[in-house]
């Protein structure tokens, strides 16, 4: 449905973003919008109130103009939270959407809510759910004490989410650390996913728009096959593989080849980093990072999986290790703008052209701070890595290609 600078915009953008919310003439009437939280490359987020209840929330702010062109993937956040935004039957047998405050919700409990929607002129404004206990990551590092068990229960927590996204038709395409937020500072927070931006809906099946992130992104989307609901538990697989080491299973400085690995599905668990980790968990990780996705595991079988549901998860502290690695090899990412495979595809076969597929690293090279940024995507302020080392020390132990 086409958005701004077209002709009847006003009517379609109010009817598609506003469908079943209060038809308010101003945010301002509702709420009071206060300091801004973080940016990103076409919106910023601002801490706002609403002025009956004194409820806080997150306002998501975008700017109509700077998101010239790119109004599809706004459209498409927008009407995919929508759908785990409506409100309950009110009895009647007839789902509704009114006002979302102090109703509830078909809302899963690890998803980040989207309550209502305005517009005017220049801006679209997304008033969501608000969650202030920070960045996976982080929170990993600053903890004292950390076990396969504290990583069993995040990925759980993320699986019976996405679990629910594909059970109401939804890929999300872009799950990441970044986007795992925890919902409160507390200890025992729960995890949030977030940015729905390059979700999609499956009513056909099968997807074909090659997006995601380098190093997260599953390798039938790289070839450029049809894909389905898989790629987002390859991309759950990358995460454990992290969580457990603290950094990326795959990675090259060279684009070409880092998408080789990615797709040849071949990973290693390094010695000494995956000594004291169980073979259970390895088990676990190889059945998601399975380049086969006929082999590759639903959401419901990982979560069946005996490092999930049982007490196969070692509960031996393994912060230490982790926590080094992470500070080493990711850098503070809040904010940070998704980048396309298909401009990364496009990037790798001109670098093939040009240079025959040579490159600046190789398998076991250096490791940038962040697998989900390319050396040569456009910059959004934030860098693109130091270049760290490989783990010192390293031998190989237990090399996988999970076909």
């Amino acid at each position: 449905m086409p958005l701004f600078g077209k002709k009847d915009s006003g009517k379609k953008i109010r009817k598609d973003v506003k469908d079943g919310c209060d038809k308010m003439p101003s945010i301002d009437d509702k709420y009071v919008i206060k300091e801004l939280l973080g940016t990103g490359a076409f919106s910023e987020v601002r801490l706002c109130e609403h002025k009956e209840t004194a409820q806080q929330y997150a306002v998501k702010i975008i700017d109509k103009k700077a998101l010239k062109g790119k109004e599809d993937s706004l459209e498409n956040e927008i009407r995919v939270l929508k759908r785990f935004s409506a409100r309950r039957s009110d009895g009647s047998g007839v789902q509704t959407t009114g006002p979302p405050i102090g109703g509830p919700r078909f809302a899963h409990p690890n998803i980040v809510q989207l309550l209502e929607t305005f517009e005017d002129k220049s801006k679209v404004y997304l008033i969501m759910e608000l969650v202030t206990g920070g960045e996976l990551f982080d929170r990993i590092v600053e903890k004292g004490s950390y076990t396969e068990r504290d990583a069993s229960n995040l990925i759980r927590q993320v699986l019976e989410a996405v679990d629910y996204m594909h059970e109401q038709g939804v890929v999300h395409r872009d799950l990441k650390p970044e986007n795992l937020l925890y919902y409160s500072p507390a200890e025992d927070s729960k995890i949030m996913i977030s940015d729905f931006g390059l979700s999609k809906m499956e009513d056909s099946g099968f997807m074909a728009t090659a997006c995601g992130t380098p190093g997260y992104v599953a390798p039938e989307v790289l070839a450029q096959k049809p894909y389905g609901k898989a790629v987002d538990v390859w991309s759950i697989g990358v995460i454990s593989y992290i969580l457990l080491c603290g950094y990326p299973p795959f990675y090259d400085e060279n684009d070409a080849n880092l998408f080789a690995q990615i797709l040849k599905g071949e990973f290693e668990f390094d010695s000494p980093y995956w000594d004291e980790i169980s073979d259970s968990a390895k088990d676990f990780i190889r059945n998601l990072m399975c380049v086969n996705v006929e082999r590759r595991f639903t959401c419901k079988q990982a979560l069946a999986h005996p490092w999930i549901s049982g007490n196969a998860a070692s509960s031996k502290n393994i912060h230490g290790t982790v926590s080094e690695q992470l500070k080493k090899n990711f850098a503070k990412s809040r904010w940070k703008q998704a980048y396309h495979a298909a401009t990364v595809i496009r990037q790798m076969q001109r670098m093939a052209l040009s240079s025959g597929g040579s490159g600046t690293g190789s398998s076991g090279g250096a490791y940038g701070r962040s697998s989900s940024r390319i050396s040569n995507a456009p910059a959004d302020g934030t860098g693109t890595g130091t270049g760290e080392e490989r783990p010192a020390g390293q031998t190989d132990t237990t090399a996988s290609s999970s076909k």
